[in-house]
């Protein structure tokens, strides 16, 4: 079938984060949300009748996990990214974050220090620290407009770490990484026993011609020292079904997350995470290659409409997610500063940048996965505010 996703959902008042927090989060309503990372899109439409057929049943009760489960979800990973997954290995979690936070707690003492590639996605600080653990930064070096990896520093900083936490695909930066250069810093890590932990969770969303390569893939060697994290949550817009899985490399560290779950009482799917994960991975694909389409022309527009209109702010056009990362440091305002300008003149809802690099200074984060004629109003009234102080 084809998808429409130029039509604007009404998201106001149905419990959805992103709209309903933003009085919480920017002091106001009064902002077009595009910071929280999921879209304004409806997911396929085999998962919304599912789910309907689900809840016309009447009875939700406790869940199991038939065969056909495991099944979409191990063939998803083979024909989207020729991954060959070992189903005893795989885990249940209720979300990603939640798998890096128990992944702190489990594997490392309070002495031990996380590696992390800065700017990265925020909550790769929170589930370290709020153990009582510490970050160690590896800055991300930026060469008109490129970011690359500091190979000498990462070298160095993986002497001192426990763990390493790599954003595969990266978040906010979109880089889609190399065989290369994910070889060379799994070897770093091994080389150093550092456990390698890859979130994969932007993996399906992937532009540009280019390949995602699970980290557990690139060698027998470097996937016995992999824990990676998967979901269908960002890829088909079903965050708040909390719903995740872990790969691991053998059944000692398997074990010990599940007792970890376990005793929590934590290992069942709720009913519709269940029925929506395994209708994704078996029915959604039409719908994903059509989003990615629609989400790259987003893309194009942005960076046009930047150039063309507000040159003072570069978008860095990403590979993967969709998640936009703006240079805006022409404009000579401090972070603060910044992120008044873009709540109170620009009426709009970004995530500051220095959340994901505590060091940087004149960045905020687009979330792009919206309709096209929402992305046009937001960049006029961001066009307009600029051109208010110019």
């Amino acid at each position: 079938m084809k998808y429409n996703f130029d039509e604007v959902v009404d998201r106001e008042h149905n419990r959805s984060a992103k709209y309903d927090e933003r009085k919480k989060k920017f002091g106001t309503q009064d902002v077009i949300p595009l910071w929280i990372a999921d879209m304004d899109f409806k997911t396929a439409q085999p998962v919304i009748d599912a789910l309907k057929a689900k809840a016309e049943e009447g009875i939700w009760g406790y869940t199991s996990r038939p065969d056909s489960y495991y099944e979409a979800l191990c063939s998803w990973q083979k024909r989207r990214n020729g991954w060959d997954i070992d189903r005893s290995m795989l885990s249940f979690s209720p979300g990603v974050v939640p798998t890096l936070s128990s992944i702190v707690n489990i594997f490392t003492e309070p002495s031990d220090k996380v590696l992390i590639q800065t700017p990265v996605y925020s909550e790769f600080y929170d589930v370290t620290e709020s153990w009582g653990r510490q970050v160690i930064e590896c800055p991300m070096v930026e060469k008109d407009g490129s970011w690359e990896v500091d190979f000498e520093d990462f070298e160095k900083k993986a002497k001192e770490a426990k763990i390493f936490f790599l954003c595969s695909p990266h978040n906010p930066l979109g880089i889609v990484w190399t065989r290369e250069q994910l070889t060379r810093m799994c070897e770093i890590c091994i080389a150093n026993d550092v456990l390698i932990v890859s979130d994969e969770i932007h993996s399906d969303l992937i532009f540009h011609g280019k390949k995602h390569i699970p980290t557990a893939t690139l060698s027998p060697e470097i996937a016995a020292h992999v824990i990676s994290c998967i979901s269908a949550t960002k890829t088909f817009n079903l965050a708040g079904l909390q719903a995740s899985h872990v790969v691991f490399p053998n059944q000692e560290l398997k074990a010990e997350f599940d007792r970890f779950w376990c005793n929590l009482d934590i290992h069942r799917n709720n009913a519709f995470s269940s029925v929506a994960v395994e209708t994704a991975f078996s029915q959604g694909e039409e719908w994903l290659e059509q989003l990615l389409e629609y989400i790259s022309g987003n893309f194009d527009f942005i960076e046009s409409y930047c150039r063309e209109n507000i040159p003072q702010i570069k978008p860095n056009v990403p590979d993967a997610t969709y998640l936009v990362w703006l240079d805006c440091r022409q404009m000579g305002m401090e972070n603060e500063e910044l992120r008044k300008f873009m709540i109170e003149k620009a009426g709009l809802g970004l995530n500051e940048g220095w959340s994901f690099g505590r060091s940087l200074s004149g960045y905020m984060r687009l979330n792009a996965a919206c309709p096209r004629p929402v992305l046009e109003r937001a960049l006029k009234q961001l066009k307009k505010a600029v051109d208010d102080i110019a």
